[in-house]
């Protein structure tokens, strides 16, 4: 990677002292805010135990619809096994740190256990559960004493029973007889599920494999042609402190929520609506405000510079389409392997440290599609947009310009992966940002890089729909 300094933008002077100040203090407030951020994601929950426990269910759905020759490939050993260790340890995990188990957990390890000859064991969980209150207590009670209730009972309370499939088949073969519960239609849905799951992420990582090899093979042999001159907002340091520090983290992440987030749930309190759509709305509404700040002040710090190169300051170039589109593809392709391995070899030395998204865990229980669909608006049109806009748009372009391509690069993409405020997700979001820099650089397209990272939270999105569902 060329670490040459190159820009056709002329860097701005005679900087006001006010200005100064003010990048100074935005730059002191947002890196505590970062450090606080990055140390209380620690203490959040991560929802990487909940994904690999949603694809044991489906493995356990499944096993009897999966054929002799695919079935090593989706699930190894006896999932059924597997998935009672999982509820085991997370039952463990939660009553070592102090915290009572999920209710969840409780009645999915009670109707496993009912399932595999332990039904003393699953009636003292059972037990416990009805005493408690929650969603789950009259479940439990239910499946006690089933034959206390009527039919009609048992079918109403199935209807409105949440939770994962698994969980809710079980439900239904307890209090309604297997023969009334469509055991093979589930188990063909599950087999759907898996092979998304797994084949479709597998069969990425195998075409980024190749692309990779070709790529260095090519740099290798000379082939690699020339990267495009960088083009970018012929802003100052200064200007780009202003942006990220003082624009995307105390007046996005900081000011905004605090005047937007009280208003937005006084709005919705009285909505007749179910919460988790309250809570997709809250989501998209509060992204919107918190872009509009930065954004703005991007647009007052590009006027004075008048129209910029061909294509704009911030070089979007969407145009061909159908080019801006491969090129996202390649770079999505490439970096899937990178960011895999990254986050295996972290789990494998350091564990799960948690302090996921919580849009993750909103997506992976949000039975609800006009929720979903706010999601996914979010995660898959405003965040790619607006982090390009801020961290390759102009972030990049200014610190290749004051340290060359290669740290620039790097520069950026540690900020993004900072801003993201999870010290458990950094080393991933890390090598993404790399990934997002170097399709930057190499294409001259800031629409590639948003394209590309609309790819990425998307199939994100997808598998967590896909697991949630």
């Amino acid at each position: 990677m060329s670490t040459e300094k190159e820009s056709n933008s002329p860097r701005r002077s005679d900087t006001p002292n006010w200005k100064s100040a003010l990048a100074l203090v935005s730059l002191a407030l947002s890196l505590l805010l970062w450090l606080n951020g990055l140390v209380s994601s620690l203490q959040r929950p991560s929802v990487g135990d909940d994904l690999s426990r949603r694809q044991l269910e489906l493995s356990v759905l499944a096993q009897g619809n999966l054929s002799e020759p695919i079935r090593p490939l989706l699930s190894s050993g006896d999932p059924l096994q597997t998935l009672q260790e999982s509820l085991q340890n997370a039952i463990n995990d939660s009553e070592e740190e102090g915290r009572n188990p999920s209710p969840g957990l409780l009645l999915e390890q009670a109707l496993l256990l009912q399932r595999t000859g332990d039904p003393s064991q699953a009636q003292t969980l059972l037990k416990q559960l009805s005493q408690e209150g929650g969603a789950q207590q009259t479940i439990a009670t239910v499946l006690l004493n089933p034959e206390q209730h009527s039919r009609q009972a048992r079918e109403q309370l199935l209807s409105e029973l949440k939770g994962s499939t698994l969980v809710r088949q079980w439900s239904c073969e307890a209090l309604l007889g297997a023969e009334a519960c469509q055991g093979d239609q589930v188990a063909r849905q599950a087999s759907v599920q898996l092979l998304a799951v797994t084949l479709v992420p597998g069969l990425g990582l195998l075409g980024g494999i190749a692309l990779l090899i070709r790529e260095l093979w090519r740099r290798w042999r000379g082939k690699t042609p020339a990267a495009p001159p960088w083009l970018g907002p012929a802003l100052s340091g200064i200007d780009t402190v202003l942006l990220v520090a003082g624009g995307f983290v105390v007046v996005g992440e900081l000011i905004t929520p605090l005047l937007v987030a009280p208003l937005l749930t006084r709005l919705l309190q009285d909505w007749p609506i179910e919460a988790v759509l309250k809570q997709g709305i809250s989501v998209v509404v509060l992204y919107g405000a918190l872009m509009t700040g930065p954004l703005l002040i991007l647009r007052l710090l590009l006027k004075p510079l008048g129209p910029g190169p061909q294509g704009g300051w911030l070089q979007f170039r969407w145009s061909p389409l159908p080019l801006c589109f491969g090129q996202a593809l390649k770079g999505f392709l490439m970096v899937l392997p990178l960011v895999s391995l990254v986050g295996w070899l972290q789990g494998q030395l350091f564990g799960d440290p948690g302090g996921s998204n919580p849009l993750l865990e909103l997506v992976l229980n949000g039975h609800n599609i006009p929720a979903l669909a706010c999601f996914g608006i979010t995660a898959i049109v405003l965040a790619p947009l607006f982090e390009e806009t801020i961290f390759r748009g102009a972030l990049l372009p200014v610190a290749a310009r004051y340290w060359g391509s290669g740290w620039g690069i790097v520069v950026s993409a540690a900020v993004f992966a900072v801003a993201h405020s999870s010290l458990g997700e950094f080393p991933p979001l890390m090598v993404l940002g790399l990934g997002l820099g170097w399709l930057r650089w190499r294409s001259g397209r800031l629409g590639s890089c948003v394209l590309m990272h609309a790819l990425w939270n998307s199939l994100t999105f997808a598998n967590l729909v896909v697991l949630g569902w």
